[in-house]
């Protein structure tokens, strides 16, 4: 009667694990196939941030406004990308690669890769939340430190075209 007892035990916990299993994989499908939405060329069209701060987003040395109108191309399946400012103004003409990941599918990470260097080679980046995302737009939200504080930065994508 024991082993029987033991035996109904072991076969439930193995059917609750591999249930588990399967949502997880579920779980983890969903995020990769809402991951694989971002693939194209996007662009910035607005940038909301509390406007009484000074922000030159990703250490280009560029102001804020410069990112508005910029061209971002993602391409997921070899997580690969660039984003290009126009210029003009007191903005400069950058174009820069990138190599991004998404983390837990709502966490996007990416980080600069400088000519001639490996992306395995830069250890720096930056880390954004994924929100509002859809077929055609999407928003990363982003949290600046400043003075022991953060200044919460969100930048508005709009689909441009499929590559």
């Amino acid at each position: 009667m024991k082993k029987l007892f033991l035996a109904g035990i072991l076969g439930t916990s193995l059917f609750a694990v591999s249930c588990s299993s399967v949502n997880r994989a579920a779980n983890s499908q969903n995020q990769r196939a809402e991951f694989l939405n971002m693939k194209g060329d996007w662009e910035i069209v607005s940038v909301d941030y509390d406007k009484q701060y000074k922000i030159k987003p990703f250490d280009e040395g560029a102001d804020i406004q410069c990112f508005v109108g910029s061209h971002w191309r993602l391409i997921p399946n070899n997580y690969t990308g660039a984003y290009t400012l126009r210029g003009g103004g007191s903005c400069p003409s950058v174009t820069q690669p990138i190599k991004f990941e998404s983390k837990g599918g709502n966490t996007f990470m990416f980080k600069k890769i400088a000519a001639g260097t490996k992306a395995k080679q830069n250890t720096v980046g930056y880390s954004l939340n994924i929100i509002d995302q859809s077929t055609d737009q999407f928003s990363l939200e982003q949290n600046v430190p400043f003075d022991g504080n953060s200044v919460r930065v969100v930048y508005h994508f709009q689909r441009t075209g499929m590559k």
